[in-house]
């Protein structure tokens, strides 16, 4: 199955002008953000009101872009915050894999308190436990399970 993106990328080989508008259930801002950067210039939920889709093709058919401002606060929250540091993607993806702090300090080859000091740093996504950090970075793509 093509993703959206992929979509995208072969029909941009085929015809270099085309415009496209995205209609998805999906609002994961990394979902957005891959779709826009793939030159999706609309992108819409698939609940959106008849008119508001057909304002939208219009839109984008005159050279605009047509982002429902919700989608837009949501994907500009997540490109406005901190990037994290590889090491920190590193625990990162070992907290999504279940390990413990112990676990995480060996695997890496570092101290439980560097690890501990890591997790803080990944409360930079603006989380407040380990396991919404986990919902977070499977939410925004960061980590692949």
């Amino acid at each position: 199955m093509k993703t959206n993106v992929g979509v995208i990328d072969e029909i941009r080989q085929c015809e270099s002008t085309a415009r496209f508008v995205i209609l998805t259930t999906y609002d994961a801002d990394n979902e957005i953000y891959r779709a826009i950067k793939a030159g999706a210039k609309g992108y819409l939920l698939k609940d959106v009101r008849r008119e508001e889709m057909l304002e939208c093709i219009r839109k984008v058919n005159r050279g605009e872009t047509c982002i429902p401002s919700a989608l837009v606060q949501k994907l500009a929250a997540s490109v406005s915050g901190e990037a994290l540091t590889a090491r920190e993607l590193e625990v990162l993806t070992l907290l999504v894999r279940g390990k413990s702090n112990k676990e995480m300090a060996s695997v890496l080859f570092i101290s439980e308190a560097t690890v501990k000091g890591h997790l803080r740093n990944i409360f930079k996504l603006n989380v407040l436990s380990r396991t919404e950090a986990i919902t977070t970075a499977l939410r925004r793509g960061l980590v692949q399970l």
